[in-house]
């Protein structure tokens, strides 16, 4: 299980981290004109507090358990990440856009969590 658990969070960890640096790095109106029209409800300040969220949550997916310190940490961040997907997905369906991607990284960020959950504790 500890193999599953690291294939499913190093995957998650690249796609937050990808999500998370792009949202720190390019202005807000580069990322409404990008396909991230969801930019446009948010302040410039929050959309770059959603990519740190995102860039530490994908952090707290690998570090934790990489480094042996503090393992639990893991299935927390997995945690975590499922809720600011649950967050995605009120935004995109308030907006009437597609939550599909929100929704697989949400299903992934639970499982990711109940399978760290059971290798740590367990």
């Amino acid at each position: 299980m500890t193999v599953a658990l690291w294939i499913v969070n190093a995957l998650l960890a690249l796609a937050f981290a990808g999500a998370g640096v792009m949202k720190l790095v390019r202005p807000r109106a580069t990322l409404a004109t990008s396909g991230l029209a969801w930019v446009e409800d948010f302040s410039p300040g929050a959309v770059k507090l959603i990519g740190l969220a995102e860039l530490l949550g994908a952090l707290g997916l690998v570090l934790p358990l990489a480094t042996g310190i503090a393992p639990v940490l893991a299935p927390v961040a997995a945690v975590a990440l499922a809720a600011t997907m649950v967050g995605a997905v009120v935004v995109h369906v308030r907006r009437r856009e597609p939550v599909t991607p929100a929704v697989a990284l949400l299903v992934v960020s639970a499982a990711s969590a109940v399978l760290g959950f059971l290798v740590v504790l367990g």
